[in-house]
């Protein structure tokens, strides 16, 4: 006798069956194990990924890191402490647009563990004292408010006071909108800050890094002893779509990337991040060999 197949209840057979193993699947590998590689698309291995320092093993991508995650892999193990984490954002505006900025601080807070989007370090370099900053691009786009500037020229004092070199990793979208003037007057502080800083003779090192854009770049991101950037970052004022809009032309390849502003004269190297730790810390080393030893602490 010829058996008759129920198509319907087959068919719900088989989407259960499936949903079954889809379940397993998820259960059984854990979220976040693997990443897609946005320079060449592969897929590749979290863990591995992390040990190279975030750096596709396949084409050299630099993926962006976390501001503390660079500090850590900067600075001696020794020795490291945070200075003025007790700062954070202040809403002096009231600013609110589809969201109170005081809700988008906590927000960012809650997701980044960071009070803000700077964080600064005094610590050693290979032996050699140095206070280094970092931005969190994670936190509100690594904007730069009040605090953030604030933040900025503490540190700027702290290396005048011992006499030591002053680093700052950048990556930013620019000047924090929600904080309006407050937020545009930290690129005239800054400068004022380093101007007073370079007449110690003391070098300011900046490492830009993917991306490093608006009011940062316009202001300390440039002024730089040394002006450091990572393969590609993107580096500008207005973003490359804007300028295309603005002037009806279409940019060059590469246009706002690390390679394009070496060639032209606006940077002064570009170090892979294997090789950025000793890059820098031979800077410090030359550039700092002449400071008095009894005022270095």
């Amino acid at each position: 006798m010829i058996r008759r197949i129920n198509f319907y209840e087959l068919a719900k057979e088989t989407i259960a069956f499936k949903n079954q193993n889809r379940n397993v699947t998820k259960k059984g590998v854990p979220e976040g194990l693997w990443i897609k590689c946005e320079g060449c698309n592969e897929v590749l291995y979290r863990t591995e990924l992390i040990k190279n320092l975030s750096v596709c093993p396949k084409c050299s991508h630099h993926h962006r890191l976390s501001g503390r995650d660079r500090l850590a892999l900067f600075l001696d193990a020794e020795g490291q402490e945070e200075v003025f984490a007790e700062l954070e954002p202040i809403d002096r505006l009231k600013f609110r647009d589809s969201k109170k900025y005081k809700d988008r601080i906590v927000q960012a807070q809650k997701a980044t563990g960071e009070k803000e989007a700077l964080i600064v370090y005094k610590g050693s370099l290979e032996g050699h004292p140095v206070v280094a900053s970092a931005f969190e691009f994670s936190f509100m786009g690594g904007s730069m408010g009040a605090t953030v500037g604030e933040k900025f020229i503490r540190a700027v004092q702290v290396a005048m006071a011992a006499r030591c070199a002053y680093v700052c990793f950048t990556a930013s979208g620019g000047a924090r909108m929600q904080e309006g003037l407050f937020s545009l007057m930290q690129m005239a502080k800054t400068s004022a800050a380093l101007a007073k800083y370079a007449d110690t003779g003391l070098p300011f090192i900046v490492v830009l890094t993917d991306p490093t854009m608006g009011g940062v770049s316009a202001s300390f991101a440039s002024l730089g002893d040394i002006i450091i950037a990572e393969p590609k970052a993107l580096i500008g004022f207005a973003g490359p779509r804007v300028i295309e809009q603005t002037v009806r032309q279409t940019l060059p390849e590469g246009f706002q990337r690390s390679e394009f502003l070496l060639e032209h004269g606006h940077i002064d190297m570009i170090v892979e991040r294997k090789a950025l730790r000793s890059t820098v810390a031979e800077l410090v080393n030359k550039l700092t060999r002449h400071v008095p030893q009894q005022a270095l602490k």
